[in-house]
């Protein structure tokens, strides 16, 4: 018994020796880690300022943050506290050795970037965290990139504004000034060295490329340094685009591990060669430091856009197919057990083993059918099957095949067999067949039905004196009538799958642009618009419908086009007849009524003169009686012509009806010009008028009122018709000019 109770009391002793241990052994772990963050943190803050300092520009992108956040993101919850502590000592040292002391700007302002610094980089890390508890390689790596990214641009903007407010209290600096360096520095930051950061604490070794190419990334990652230090090393030519293919080819040759290791090597050459003043930014002008580290930032910042979603979307795409293989062992796994006819079968094509579901699937039992009989297969298909098996031989890759096998009461059904190449089971180093294959046949009726119907609706839509077209939401067309070759005389072929854009052209998209927006939010839309085809211009009238799937989601919008030329040559037409005078061409008495009303108005307003002129043809009713209505006719439109030429482009001639014409002029500054306007109306008549075998001389009385404040239409009209009175008493065939006001 005494043995027993030593034995259990050495034993709690060792456990707890060991469990102090393991707990010393953590908080050395610990301490050693938050040193390094600490050396870490020092060294970038001091290389930054330092370098900026130095240099005499602004910071391009600020590393300390990226940092801290990639550590954070790497360890557990429990370690922040422990890493924040590090980090913050970390930066003030790094503050002093940069700034060459703190005395000079106080111990205040440090303290408030770092409490600062620390609100960029928890915003970040604590959304990234609560979303992914865990990175790992089933990660989802599009929607991670997506968080943080969006996080960043967050806390960086936030961060942003409280280190300008800070900077202003201490120093005066401009606020919004500062605020833009710094977010941009700060965002280039946590994207670039967070991600860099973050990817070598997981992948460790593994940053160094996979076992047997570490060799291969070596000599990629020196060729893209190498690439661009050429291009930095030069300011004579704008060849920073060179850098984006070696860089997009590290990328998709080494995932993460090329992204973060080529984007932080050009982001050390880009903004060291920024700072010492080489390179291709040095093309701009005028060049500043300032605006060189924008465009450094910009730069670098396109990379990010252009090679992380890259990279994201590979190792989303790794982690799909690993998901597909499992899938696809799963399901042959219940295949074995299902409905579905499953077969082994040789290379010769004898089987060498039927699931006993053929019995239920073609009424066979398993003995008949274990020979190869190709007349079971649908002569139609026989050929396309044949080529299939061989492709499938060939090329080792799995095959989906739609056929028609015939069945034991000797009617046929569609079959969907996936065959796949694998190794034998019972037949080492040969290769067979493993076949799955089910009943597709009311599938394939229902597809051929649903393409009758479609083939009937096509016919209908093709009749319809209307194009019908449906768009997605991306803009492009599914779906166009035949009626669209009689309008623009295109294919509906040639636009199915393309854009809206590049079908209508720049000089009709823009039209279209605010109706389509209005259509993919849902709203029915109704308007009209013109364009130009085979040389002609057309008039349209579309209406958009919002377009749903079956479960209602939203699907694009519907068009339903016609044309409305006649209908807008029609209203042309008659738009044209209540305007204007049919015989002589110019305007009517309506058209008149119209345009003095707005003139008076005008004038009004501006106080500034309107000559009106009234003009009887003289002795007119003689000439109809003498000559006939048809020479009358013509001396009408010749004295319309002679008064349409004897005006200004600017001045309104109209025809009140029967002989009487009236001029309604503004921008008249004196008497004189009025006098010379009505001198010229009178003189235009010197040219006899010749109508058929006669040769007419006409005369024109004109009673002319130039008023600079008439008071209304009436009162300018009354003054005119007083002028003419006068001209007629005086023999005709002159004109009288009556002024008012100037």
């Amino acid at each position: 018994m005494a043995w027993g109770v030593q034995a259990t009391r050495t034993f709690r002793h060792v456990m707890a020796m060991h469990d102090i241990h393991q707990r010393r052994h953590a908080r050395l772990a610990l301490l050693a880690e938050s040193a390094g963050l600490f050396a870490a943190v020092l060294v970038a803050v001091s290389y930054s300022l330092l370098l900026a300092r130095h240099t005499g520009s602004v910071v391009t992108i600020w590393i300390t943050n990226g940092i801290v956040l990639g550590a954070l993101l790497a360890v557990q919850r429990s370690k922040w506290p422990a890493y924040l502590v590090a980090a913050f000592l970390g930066f003030l040292a790094g503050q002093h050795i940069g700034h060459g002391g703190l005395m000079g700007q106080g111990v205040a302002l440090p303290l408030a970037l770092g409490l600062t610094n620390g609100v960029e980089i928890l915003t970040v890390a604590t959304v990234v965290r609560h979303v992914f508890p865990r990175i790992a390689d089933d990660t989802r790596f599009l929607l991670l990139g997506r968080i943080a990214l969006g996080s960043t641009l967050v806390a960086c903007v936030v961060s942003a504004l409280l280190a300008a407010t800070i900077q202003r209290a201490a120093h005066g600096q401009p606020f919004w000034i500062t605020a833009d360096w710094w977010f941009r520095a700060h965002l280039l930051g946590m994207v670039i060295v967070g991600t860099l950061t973050l990817v070598a604490l997981l992948q460790r070794r593994r940053m160094l490329g996979r076992p047997g190419r570490r060799l291969l990334m070596l000599r990629d990652i020196v060729g893209l340094t190498a690439i661009t230090a050429a291009v930095f090393a030069q300011s004579s030519f704008p060849l920073l685009f060179v850098v984006f293919a070696p860089l997009l080819y590290v990328v998709f040759q080494h995932r993460f591990p090329g992204l973060v290791i080529g984007i932080a090597l050009i982001s050390l050459i880009t903004t060291a060669a920024t700072a010492l003043g080489t390179g291709p930014f040095q093309l701009i002008v005028p060049s500043t430091p300032s605006r060189q580290a924008m465009l450094a930032q910009v730069y670098l910042g396109v990379l990010c856009i252009t090679a992380l979603p890259v990279a994201l979307a590979l190792a989303d795409r790794r982690r799909l197919a690993r998901r597909v293989t499992e899938s696809e062992s799963r399901y042959r796994l219940l295949a074995d057990y299902a409905s579905d006819l499953v077969m082994r079968i040789a290379r010769d094509g004898s089987r060498r083993y039927v699931s006993p579901s053929v019995h239920d699937l073609l009424g066979w039992e398993v003995h008949e059918f274990m020979p190869y009989r190709a007349e079971l297969i649908h002569p139609d298909d026989r050929e396309r099957v044949a080529a299939a098996v061989q492709q499938l031989w060939e090329t080792r890759r799995p095959s989906l095949t739609q056929y028609r096998l015939q069945r034991r009461s000797g009617d046929y059904i569609w079959i969907e067999a996936l065959v796949r190449v694998v190794p034998s089971l019972d037949q080492p180093g040969e290769m067979e067949l493993i076949y799955t294959g089910r009943d597709i046949t009311e599938a394939m009726e229902a597809e051929q039905a649903l393409a009758d119907s479609e083939k009937r609706l096509r016919t209908i839509t093709d009749n319809v004196p209307a194009v019908i077209a449906h768009i997605d939401a991306h803009e492009r067309y599914t779906f166009v009538n035949g009626y669209v070759r009689e309008v623009t005389g295109g294919a509906p072929e040639d636009m199915v799958g393309r854009t809206v854009e590049e079908i209508r052209g720049p000089v009709l998209y823009p039209v279209l642009k605010p109706h389509i927006e209005r259509a993919l939010r849902g709203e029915t839309d109704t308007f009209e618009y013109e364009a130009e085809y085979a040389g002609r211009r057309h008039h349209f009238q579309t209406t958009y419908l919002p377009a749903t799937t079956g479960n209602g989601q939203p699907n694009g919008f519907y068009a339903l086009t016609t044309e409305i030329t006649h209908i807008k040559q029609a209203e042309q037409q008659l738009s044209y007849l209540a305007h204007y005078d049919v015989l002589t061409g110019i305007a009517n008495r309506r058209y008149f009524s119209e345009g003095i009303n707005m003139a008076v108005h005008h004038a009004a307003i501006a106080n500034s003169p309107l000559l009106v002129m009234l003009i009887d043809i003289d002795h007119f009713k003689q000439i109809n009686d003498t000559y006939g209505h048809a020479a009358g006719d013509a001396v009408l439109s010749e004295i319309a012509s002679r008064l349409k030429a004897s005006i200004r482009k600017t001045d309104l001639l109209a025809r009140l009806g029967g002989d009487e014409f009236v001029v309604l002029c503004d921008d008249i500054d004196s008497q004189s010009v009025a006098e010379t306007l009505a001198q010229k109306i009178t003189r235009a008549m010197d040219a006899p008028i010749v109508t058929g075998p006669h040769r007419l001389k006409v005369t024109l009385s004109v009673g002319a009122a130039l008023c600079r404040d008439a008071g209304s239409v009436d009162a300018l009209m009354q003054k005119a018709d007083e002028a003419l009175y006068r001209a007629k008493e005086r023999g005709r065939a002159c004109y009288e000019l009556s002024v008012t006001g100037l």
